[in-house]
């Protein structure tokens, strides 16, 4: 079996990798040592200068539903005539998976290092806890959402100023196998480069 080979299971999971809404994901999730390994994974990507310009914060049991509080209060402030079910909907953002993992960019202007290529990093890191989930026999789905680009979240949920959100990582199990989607046709993406010079 070569690294090629589509039945080389590394290729096989690459290959059918879906990702799973949070409403779809259900426990149980990571144990303490599970997490641990998929953080290191996560940690594990191309970092031009090794800076780790990205963070984790982790939700967890209760905190998910309490950070979850802090996303509905804020959309309650913006819309106050919005209904039960919208609120229950944005109480519950970051509670539905076992485990939610926040990647927290910290690109920061650098006098040799591209300020574009640590928040490409930063999105590596995202990649790599969905591919290192669903390795492990987990589900997982990298979301951002209207809440990781307003400020009163984030200042409730403790990213510093100069720090964005490059993703949710909701992690847990499937409770159905999800349908496939529409996937780029390879002949409309792809070119090959030719020198007419």
């Amino acid at each position: 079996m070569t690294l090629h080979d589509p039945q080389n299971p590394f290729v096989a999971l690459l290959s059918a990798r879906r990702s799973v809404a949070p409403l779809g994901l259900t426990g149980p999730g990571p144990t303490p040592a599970q997490i641990g390994t998929l953080l290191k994974i996560g940690a594990r990507v191309p970092d031009h200068g090794k800076l780790a310009p990205w963070r984790f914060v982790l939700f967890q049991g209760e905190a998910r539903l309490a950070a979850s509080r802090h996303i509905a209060a804020v959309h309650l402030a913006d819309y106050p005539d919005a209904d039960a079910d919208r609120l229950a909907l944005e109480g519950r953002r970051l509670a539905h998976a076992p485990l939610v993992i926040g990647v927290i960019s910290r690109a920061a202007p650098h006098f040799k290092i591209p300020e574009w290529e640590q928040v490409l990093s930063a999105g590596a890191v995202c990649m790599s806890l969905v591919i290192g989930a669903n390795a492990m026999g987990f589900a997982a789905c990298w979301l951002t959402e209207w809440y990781s680009y307003d400020r009163r979240v984030l200042d409730r949920l403790g990213i510093g100023a100069a720090e964005k959100i490059a993703g949710f990582v909701h992690v847990g199990r499937a409770g159905a196998k999800p349908d496939e989607r529409v996937r780029p046709v390879m002949s409309e993406i792809v070119s090959h480069y030719r020198d007419v010079h």
